[in-house]
């Protein structure tokens, strides 16, 4: 049996899930086993796919015998030998080493996610199963799709996902930055469209890899100010799916509005944007410097903004979600210097950031679930009550800042010997001191929490901490060590895709 049949179930297997708990939310058992079983096929399901392009409706490349028909003898004359051979005549979802490490990680991530909601509610809620499942069918797709429309559709979607996900997480101020976010979504996207429309009727292609063939076959002029203009359009809605700066200060209001198992899943709509859309933009527009210095420039900016705002909270999901958003920028500084190795440094920063950020989320949500309080200012002493889920959250802190023998300072380390081949061995300084920071600001935040008297005032609940997101924590934690132990387990298939992304 082929394979590749399994890459659009990869899509459609969480869609279908969706749609059914929607249906039947009203009976709780049948709900959670459906979750269960979708949940468990996300990571399962690019596992068993063989490595391949899956083209919808069969129509494959000229090449590739994409028609069975005979072309008639002029027709032949005109394509043959020519970039027509090549075009891609169908939606085309691209699968390699690379994306199955990503969407395996992102699999487990999801199904994590799905497994807390569950844990931590009394009665089943089908419609955030829903959309927890619709957002992992959208950052699947996005992964696998190398048709620019189909990921802009798949963008749409999720966006307005993250905006459900915020409403029915009942927080505090939850409507007012889902409308605030619902607003800028609608220029981000609108810009994101804008590019994609320009690139349409410039190349004749909404395939990727037919628009960097048109390009690099001399077929568009490459100085063309249209072309420019799109990138520009491109760059802009790549800003507003990451959080990158300008959005950095939504990005990180709509991470703290939402449950830990949904902000798990929102955290990874900007990592999984990061590089889906990062790598398309250096694939059409790497030939450009002033591209690469706009990721570079953007990415340091969100770095340093990202440490600093988080330094200055007092509320710990704001924290977690600023150091977040920080944390892209490292994920941009691989993918702007543009070189084989800092892409492939970068997209194993974004996987490591896609457990570590998960990690700390539920891991404070434990500290919200024993205290009903996120302010730092009013906690203390709960390292008594929380023994081995301190230990655990102090532990992804620490992953997160780069302390070896974690995986995130592999991704660091790699991240800093790229700059210093590409001649910048100031911003290998700026990402060595930021990390540096970021460890102090977690020994900052554990003593707050574990460490210094409980207030009088601090009411600590006698609930047992649930079993199922213990047990995940465990998981996150192994992965941490294992990858950091191992990093050629991912390196090996993430460079990979980052060399096909400079390559024709």
């Amino acid at each position: 049996m082929d394979g590749t049949i399994f890459i659009p179930l990869m899509v459609i297997i969480p869609i279908i899930c969706a749609i059914l708990v929607n249906l039947i939310h009203g009976t709780d058992k049948l709900t959670k086993i459906i979750s269960v079983l979708g949940a468990i096929c996300l990571p399962l399901v690019p596992i068993i796919a063989t490595y391949g392009n899956h083209y919808f409706g069969g129509y494959q490349p000229l090449i590739n015998g994409g028609l069975t028909a005979q072309l008639p003898a002029y027709a032949n004359a005109i394509i043959s030998g020519s970039v027509l051979e090549y075009f891609h005549p169908a939606i085309t979802y691209a699968f390699g080493p690379g994306q199955q490490m990503i969407l395996f990680i992102l699999g487990i991530v999801a199904m994590c996610a799905v497994f807390i909601s569950i844990a931590e509610t009394r009665k089943t809620s089908g419609v955030y199963l829903y959309l927890l499942f619709m957002l992992s069918a959208a950052l699947m797709a996005f992964v696998l799709t190398d048709d620019i429309f189909n990921l802009y559709v798949f963008f749409e979607i999720a966006a307005l996902v993250q905006v459900g996900l915020i409403l029915v997480s009942r927080v505090k101020g939850n409507y007012e930055t889902g409308l605030k976010y619902m607003l800028l979504g609608e220029i981000g996207g609108s810009f994101l469209l804008l590019g994609i429309g320009l690139l349409l009727g410039l190349t004749g292609n909404v395939n990727i890899s037919d628009m960097v063939m048109m390009i690099h076959s001399g077929a568009v002029d490459p100085t063309n100010p249209v072309l420019l203009f799109a990138a520009g359009m491109l760059i802009y809605g790549w800003l507003y799916a990451t959080g990158l700066p300008p959005f950095n200060a939504i990005k990180s209001e709509v991470y703290s509005k939402g449950l830990p198992s949904g902000a798990m899943i929102l955290q990874s709509f900007s990592v999984i944007g990061c590089i889906t859309i990062g790598l398309t933009i250096i694939r059409i527009f790497g030939y450009l410097p002033t591209v690469q210095m706009v990721i570079l420039a953007v990415s340091v900016l969100a770095m340093i903004l990202g440490i600093s705002m988080a330094m200055v909270q007092d509320d710990y999901k704001r924290i977690i979600a600023y150091l977040a958003v920080g944390e892209l920028g490292y994920i941009g500084v691989g993918l702007g210097l543009g070189t084989p190795y800092s892409i492939t440094a970068g997209l194993f920063q974004a996987v490591n950031e896609l457990v570590v950020t998960s990690f700390l989320f539920i891991g404070f949500g434990l500290v919200l679930y024993k205290t009903k309080t996120s302010k730092i200012s009013k906690l203390g002493g709960l390292l008594e009550h929380m023994p081995v889920a301190a230990l655990l959250i102090v532990l992804a802190g620490f992953t997160m800042a780069g302390v070896p023998p974690f995986n995130v300072f592999q991704s660091k380390y790699m991240l800093c010997q790229a700059a210093m081949t590409a001649g910048i061995p100031e911003l290998a300084i700026i990402m060595i001191i930021l990390s540096i920071v970021t460890f102090l600001a977690f020994l900052k935040i554990t003593y707050a929490i574990f460490l210094r008297p409980k207030p009088d005032d601090l009411e600590i609940s006698s609930a047992n901490v649930p079993k199922t997101t213990m047990a995940v924590m465990f998981l996150f934690l192994i992965i941490c060590l294992v990858i950091g132990l191992c990093p050629d387990i991912v390196t090996s298939r993430l460079g990979v895709l980052a060399l096909s992304a400079l390559t024709l």
